[in-house]
């Protein structure tokens, strides 16, 4: 146990170093203020989900009404249609887009002609630039029913007998959530790879090389281990982000009502029912209940990673 004389050396010891880098530390400030008042002071509006909140009276004058926001969201007939689609969607997005970058990044890395790589890389990094507004359009260009090209060229393998409307059922929906994301964002998400990869000690692959390891091997051994806390630091946020199952694409392709019982997540949830028709107390309950959970699980995923020696905190 420390003895008084050796916390206050240490606390001296603290002050001074930070006396020492005071012009560091003034560049840290307005950081620090841009989170307190943009991130922080906003965090005041969550008492609303304990009110019922009156545009006229504002906060100060809304009637306090506990967990009823919260009891009204449990009880609600589409709850668990509702975290269901948010948990699959989510579920999908890291099953498939997770290790996609990680794979691309890998492939990436093998290929020793520069010309084709940096092609390639800019292919698959402009998707990520494009407005959701943009890929939607796109998608529902070429899943559209008469001029589709999807559809013309399944009729042209002779795979249909007449056109589909795709974006009007139910059982493809996922599908096509899933696919747009990862054409999307695989490009943009592999940079961070590629990055850690480039990092990788050349000496570390001319050893195994003269071992006699074969490029997989090597990637399997060398590669895959070096960026492994980029990994998991990455999936550890995924999870946390278990309920953000994405807004703006279900919002634009998930637009047709039929679509609805597959297609509707707590975001969309939320906008539909909470904002669009000025039920604020009850769009922050909902609101306040996701940010709960994705710190839980955020926590235990931190929690179980830190066994592997690699964690957030």
């Amino acid at each position: 146990m420390e003895s008084p004389t050796i916390k206050t050396n240490k606390k001296k010891s603290l002050l001074r170093r930070y006396f020492k880098q005071w012009d560091l530390q003034l560049m840290v400030i307005p950081g620090l203020l841009f989170v307190f008042v943009f991130n922080y002071i906003p965090m005041y509006g969550v008492l609303m989900a304990f009110q019922d909140y009156n545009i006229f009276k504002g906060m100060a004058g809304s009637e306090w009404v506990g967990l009823k926001h919260f009891k009204l969201f449990f009880s609600d007939a589409r709850f668990f249609e509702i975290m269901r689609n948010t948990v699959v969607i989510s579920g999908l997005k890291i099953l498939i887009g997770f290790p996609a970058p990680i794979i691309l990044a890998l492939m990436l890395n093998e290929v020793r002609k520069m010309m084709f790589k940096r092609v390639v890389q800019t292919i698959t990094y402009l998707p990520h630039f494009l407005s959701w507004v943009i890929v939607a359009g796109f998608a529902t260009s070429i899943l559209a029913t008469e001029s589709g090209s999807l559809n013309i060229l399944l009729e042209q393998l002779r795979l249909i007998d007449e056109p589909i409307n795709f974006l009007s059922i139910g059982e493809y929906f996922w599908a096509i959530i899933i696919s747009t994301n990862l054409w999307k964002s695989i490009g943009f998400a592999s940079i961070v790879y590629i990055a850690a990869i480039a990092g990788v000690d050349p000496q570390l692959y001319e050893a195994a090389s003269l071992d006699g390891a074969s490029k997989f091997k090597q990637m399997y051994l060398i590669t895959i281990p070096s960026i492994m806390p980029i990994i998991v630091i990455f999936f550890i946020l995924e999870v946390g982000n278990l309920l953000s199952a994405g807004f703006e694409d279900l919002l634009l392709l998930g637009s047709n009502p039929i679509l609805r019982p597959v297609s509707d997540v707590i975001d969309t949830y939320v906008y539909r029912v909470g904002i669009s028709n000025s039920l604020y107390s009850y769009a922050t309950a909902v609101g306040l209940f996701k940010a709960v959970i994705s710190v839980i699980l955020l926590t235990v995923a931190n929690q179980i990673a830190r066994r592997s020696g690699n964690s957030l905190w």
